[in-house]
């Protein structure tokens, strides 16, 4: 399980305890920082990000109780784990009132300070979770999610909360599949921009006549149909994020209007002479190398420099290995809640066909291919039998097999598991789906190892 917490804060007095409980927690793996009293930690705060501290209650200058109330009033979000040596139920009961999360009595051991961390960190686990949820909810969004276990991805959720909280336009490129919604979703979810409203529109989804008023909007009677006023997709995004997919498809004619948007903060509406101020932060997506737009004239390079001012590339789903298994296992969860049932385990042989695919849809292939599979599978496994046979077959060549004979047999394999499956294990009525007698079928059962 990856850490909640980036670094832990103690606070205390004592040198020889803050060297002690730094031994402890940086062997659990935790980040350490020290102060020394409760107004060092303050200002120690305000250029560390910590979300736990351990905090000593006597102590000289501020103690803990007033460093306690100092930061329930600047609403400084941190969850403490308070200590004393001159402890009482009183005592723990009055940290408790100030905001205190925990109470530990010194002298204390080793395992009851690391028992207390990992309580909080599974607290503070299910709070940002809760607090994603309700994003997601409030944005509108479909409640998918990321869901990653490789190095790959991890870098590019780094640089997500990295440029989350800034102003300036990132571009998002990766191949069809791999998820560059996800990605924007989760820059405006953990940016400043969280509360307000997140916008999608695919570039290549739009008539090219029809991208401009879809864009900036459109006043009555600016052209045939237009009945009514249309504030555009800027204005609707106004205070919030513009996510702008497949923004290689967009018209080059089109592309000084959106220039001029990103440089001027303003957008000129259809039919209309005065520009209107708009507070967006622009997000685009290609699957293109815009560069090679740029070459075969189809996209203005000062345009792409200004949306690539950080540009994050997501990585196809046969380079993230590590992935695999954990996205099958949570788009089979998925689909078997929707069906109300439980979800059937993937065996390892399931999982290193799952591997050993090229995938070239991505991880929407991947999504496709465990509701498939879970259609076909009654069972409460799957094993790779049971798979899909595109993911099954052997693509390298060299390893072609142009038996017939071995294909038939493959062939009735699947289907005989699929029979078996649907009836529940029931033979008699496997044999009739397959149109075979009972001994014919208990023979092949034999042969193909099913038994």
């Amino acid at each position: 399980m990856k850490k909640t917490l980036n670094q832990i804060l103690v606070v205390d007095d004592e040198a020889p305890m803050r060297h002690m409980l730094r031994l402890v927690l940086e062997k659990q793996g935790y980040r350490v920082v020290e102060a020394g009293s409760g107004g060092e930690a303050l200002e120690l705060l305000e250029r560390e990000r910590c979300i736990l501290a351990l905090c000593d209650i006597r102590m000289p200058e501020m103690d803990g109780l007033t460093f306690l109330a100092e930061l329930k009033r600047r609403e400084r979000a941190l969850t403490v784990i308070m200590m004393s040596a001159y402890g009482s139920i009183d005592t723990a009961i009055e940290c408790m009132k100030q905001g205190a999360y925990d109470y530990i009595s010194k002298p204390f051991k080793p395992d009851e300070v690391v028992l207390a961390v990992k309580k909080a960190e599974e607290r503070l686990g299910l709070q940002m979770e809760n607090e994603s949820l309700k994003r997601q909810l409030a944005s509108g969004g479909s409640g998918r999610q990321l869901v990653f276990a490789s190095d790959a991805m991890a870098r590019v959720m780094s640089m997500v909360r990295k440029v989350a909280g800034v102003a300036s336009p990132v571009l998002i490129t990766g191949e069809t599949g791999t998820g560059k919604e996800l990605v924007a979703r989760a820059l405006h979810a953990e940016g400043g921009r969280r509360g307000g409203p997140f916008v999608a529109v695919n570039c290549s989804a739009i008539a090219a006549g029809l991208l401009e008023s879809e864009l900036f909007g459109h006043v009555r009677g600016a052209f045939t149909g237009a009945d009514r006023e249309r504030q555009g997709l800027f204005g609707a995004a106004d205070g919030g994020t513009l996510f702008l997919d497949e923004i290689g498809e967009m018209p080059l004619d089109l592309q000084p209007k959106l220039l001029r948007a990103l440089q001027e903060g303003e957008v000129l509406r259809v039919g209309e002479t005065r520009p209107h101020k708009v507070d967006v932060r622009i997000l685009a997506a290609t699957g293109r190398d815009l560069k090679d737009e740029i070459a075969a004239g189809r996209f203005r390079e000062d345009l792409y420099f200004r949306l690539a001012v950080v540009d994050i590339h997501i990585p196809p789903l046969r380079e993230r290995n590590d992935d695999i298994a954990l996205l099958a296992g949570h788009f089979l969860e998925a689909a078997a809640r929707r069906e109300g049932r439980p979800a059937p385990l993937l065996k390892p042989d399931a999982v290193a066909a799952l591997q050993g695919y090229g995938w070239p849809g991505n991880v929407r292939e991947l999504e496709n291919l465990m509701e498939k599979t879970l259609i076909f599978c009654r069972g409460d496994a799957i094993d790779q039998v049971a798979l899909p046979w595109e993911v099954r077959r052997r693509e390298r060549e060299g390893d072609q097999d142009f038996s017939l004979k071995q294909a038939v047999g493959r062939l009735e394999r699947e289907y005989i598991h699929k029979a078996l499956a649907a009836t529940g294990g029931n033979r008699t009525q496997a044999a009739r789906l397959l149109e075979l007698s009972l001994r014919s079928l208990q023979y092949k059962l034999k042969d193909y190892g099913l038994e």
